[in-house]
């Protein structure tokens, strides 16, 4: 038969091989599947040559009516272990059944969606779902709506693979359908035969089982289905599979991006993002991007001494043209690090610039390091709403008062409804501690958001002050106040990696094994 669900050279051989007999990743060897279905799985004899896959005749399956060939399959084949969404990894080509086999245990805890590997990112095309369960048809809405499918058009409904041919003996077949298929695994074989007749060429296929069965993935491969996965499934699940058949070889990597916007004007939150990103440049040594949106009063070129250039300006007044070696003129490199995407900070120009460029930009930005830092001004518009949706990590900088309050419950409630497969974005109190002004309690201010602080700023106007006006960062100018300990530790929180300059040699750790910053937690009398 002829694949009609044309795929690339499958990953899942090169590093997982059962006719080698020996899983790199797992334990030791493992048993190898018999040649004939009909024959039940039983261990490689010891000093057995395995034949080459290329001479070993196809398998040939034949239609579920036949019960003899059914019998092969385990009647109850054990379901791979749920997991958490924090805990589903964004890998291209994640497979739960290459995993349990290559002897992954129970207590499998992959990382976290967007950390450690390269973010999803899923073209304008067209997702048609297929499902039987009603979970599956609940993970598959809520990944629809979730923020890396945001340029897609999901279109979810109730039926499995025999829904799909018949919707598509009268219309034509989309970029990416998944299908749901509950029965044993020879009827499942037969569905996907069918399918197979009215898909058109280039159409990938992911089929959701019940079955957990790697000699059913690899025939599912070989008759050119694009991804298994194993019901039931997470939403962060089945938006890394579709990421996964969407990943572009030719981009190594898309940096992470972390967007700081303040609750209210004046709460500091450009000297938080500035300031954070250096310390992740200098004291992690990751290189970091600091994009300044704010266009007619941007700070991040006075806070580097830094001459502000229409860096920004021109690229979102030009997002089509923008390519690698235009970008690296548009930036000002600060450090061997850090380089910065300065704000032209000009009354002269009325910027009206479309969300879809500040989209484009950020996008591109994204490609030239690990990390970009989005210091996002003190407004609301359409293009603000998508951007902080559309960032890996928010972080919102609040001052300890009433209408910080206000206002960060508003920005905190949307992200979140905006990003339901996403945690909450972080909160960091700035300015804690000015003399004779009464204060919100952070335990207080937290609890009404629903979000404890990640941090605590204390107030220092000494330190801050001579840095802003000598165009110095905190960690220059006060190395061992309190305030730099607290933009280190941000730095490693938001990027998720150790601080060496805190854990290496003629750093003394704190008290008592205490934390740096236990000191900033406690109640003020």
């Amino acid at each position: 038969m002829t694949n009609a669900f044309p795929r690339p050279v499958d990953d899942f051989e090169d590093e997982f091989d059962l006719d080698m007999g020996y899983a790199p990743s797992g334990p030791g060897p493992i048993a190898r599947p018999p040649e004939d279905l009909a024959a039940p799985y039983a261990p490689e004899p010891a000093g057995m040559s395995v034949p080459d896959e290329a001479a070993r005749p196809p398998l040939q399956f034949t239609p579920p009516a036949v019960p003899a060939a059914a019998s092969a399959y385990p009647a109850a084949a054990p379901a791979y272990p749920a997991v958490s969404d924090s805990q589903i990894p964004a890998v291209a080509g994640f497979n739960p059944v290459g995993d349990l086999v290559a002897g992954a245990s129970a207590a499998f805890s992959p990382p976290a969606l967007g950390g450690g590997g390269p973010e999803v990112s899923v073209p304008r095309i067209a997702i048609h779902v297929f499902a039987e369960r009603q979970d599956t048809l609940a993970a598959a809405e809520r990944a629809g709506q979730d923020r890396r499918l945001s340029r897609a058009t999901t279109q979810i409904r109730v039926g499995g693979v025999a829904a799909a041919v018949e919707a598509y003996r009268h219309e034509p077949t989309p970029p990416l359908i998944i299908v749901e298929c509950l029965k044993d695994p020879q009827t499942l074989l037969w569905e996907v035969d069918q399918l197979a007749e009215v898909c058109d060429a280039g159409t990938k296929v992911v089929v959701i089982g019940a079955t957990n069965d790697i000699l059913l993935f690899r025939e599912l491969m070989r008759r050119g289905v694009s991804e298994y996965l194993v019901a039931p499934l997470q939403p962060l699940q089945l938006i890394a599979a579709i990421g996964g058949l969407f990943n572009d070889p030719a981009q190594p990597f898309v940096g992470r991006s972390i967007a700081f916007v303040g609750a209210r004007g004046g709460s500091g939150s450009s000297s938080v993002a500035h300031n954070t990103a250096y310390a992740m440049s200098e004291r992690i040594g990751a290189n970091t991007v600091i994009v300044d949106y704010d266009l007619p009063f941007g700070t991040a070129g006075l806070d580097f001494n830094q001459d502000p250039l229409n860096g920004v300006a021109d690229a979102l007044t030009q997002p089509d043209r923008l390519d690698p070696v235009l970008l690296d003129r548009m930036m000002v490199r600060c450090t061997d690090k850090l380089s910065l995407f300065a704000a032209p900070a000009t009354l002269d120009v009325d910027w009206d610039i479309s969300p879809e460029a500040f989209e484009e930009v950020t996008t591109q930005i994204r490609s030239t390091a690990p990390f970009v830092v989005l210091d996002l001004p003190h407004l609301w518009s359409g293009w603000m709403r998508r951007t902080l949706i559309a960032a890996d990590e928010v972080v919102v900088v609040a001052t300890p008062d009433l209408a910080s309050l206000r206002n960060a419950k508003n920005m905190i409630d949307l992200i979140r409804q905006g990003r339901p497969n996403d945690a909450p974005p972080r909160l960091v109190l700035n300015q804690v501690g000015v003399p004779g002004r009464p204060e919100i309690p952070a335990k207080e201010f937290g609890a009404a958001l629903g979000v404890h602080p990640s941090l605590l700023i204390p107030f220092d106007p000494k330190v801050f002050g001579a840095a802003a006006n000598n165009g110095q960062m905190i960690l220059d100018a006060g190395a061992k106040s309190k305030a730099a300990e607290a933009f280190q530790m941000l730095a490693q929180i938001v990027s998720r990696r150790e601080l060496p300059m805190l854990t290496g040699p003629g750093n003394k750790p704190a008290k008592g094994g205490k934390s740096l910053l236990s000191g900033l937690f406690k109640k003020k009398s």
